[in-house]
C-alpha cells in the first residue's frame, strides 16, 4: 500500500520527538528495558553485489521488496527524513512513521537506522548496515531494540513478535535480491 505524497505533513513529521530516547543506540549496546535483534546474513560477493544491494537500501527497494508500502520525505535514506512504513491490506494496513536519525557511509560500509515516531505501534530503533569484508563477501545486519507502543501492539503479544521475525526474514530476502541485481 502507498501512501500519497501529497497527503502528509512532511515537516509536523520532521519535527515530531522521537518516542524513545536512546537515540542513536543502535550503533553500540543494545539498551536494556527493550526487545533486541540482531541478525547478520551472507546476501552476495563483490563491489556489484554491494553497491546494488546499498544502492536498494538507500532507496526504500529493501522495505518495498519485503512487502512494505513505502511513502517518503525524501528519494534515499538520509538523516532526518521521514517514512511512513504500512503493513497490510488496504484500509486495514498500519501505519509506522519513522524518521532516520544516522546513516553510514563509507567505501566498505553503508546503512542507515530509522526510529519511531508517534503513531509507530512500536518503539524503539532500527538499523541497516551492509558491508563489503575483504574477502569480497557481502554482509547484511539489521540491528534493533523495541517495545511496544500502541494498545493493538501489545494485544497481539506473541503475534505482534512473530510480524517483527517475519519481517527481518524478508528485510534478509530482499537484500539477497538487490545483491544479485546486475545493475
Amino acid at each position: 500500500m502507498e501512501i500519497p505524497r501529497g497527503a502528509t505533513d512532511w515537516a509536523a513529521l520532521a519535527d515530531a520527538p522521537l518516542t524513545y530516547s536512546e537515540r542513536g543506540a543502535t550503533r553500540g549496546p543494545l539498551p536494556a528495558g527493550y526487545a533486541h535483534v540482531h541478525r547478520e546474513e551472507p546476501i552476495g560477493w563483490g563491489r556489484r553485489a554491494f553497491d546494488a544491494a546499498t544502492s536498494g537500501l538507500a532507496g526504500w527497494a529493501m522495505h518495498r521488496g519485503a512487502g512494505l508500502g513505502v511513502a517518503a520525505s525524501a528519494p534515499t535514506a538520509e538523516a532526518g527524513s521521514v517514512a511512513l512504513l504500512t503493513v497490510g491490506w488496504r484500509r486495514l494496513g498500519l501505519v509506522a512513521p519513522c524518521r532516520v536519525v544516522y546513516t553510514l557511509d563509507d567505501s566498505e560500509r553503508r546503512g542507515f537506522a530509522y526510529g519511531t515516531l508517534p503513531g509507530h505501534p512500536e518503539c524503539g530503533e532500527e538499523a541497516f548496515e551492509v558491508a563489503l569484508t575483504a574477502a569480497g563477501e557481502v554482509r547484511f545486519t539489521v540491528r534493533a531494540f523495541s517495545r511496544h507502543a500502541s494498545a493493538l501492539a501489545r494485544a497481539g503479544g506473541p503475534v505482534t513478535t512473530a510480524v517483527q521475525r517475519l519481517v527481518t526474514d524478508r528485510y534478509v530476502r530482499a537484500m539477497r535480491r538487490l545483491a544479485a541485481d546486475p545493475r
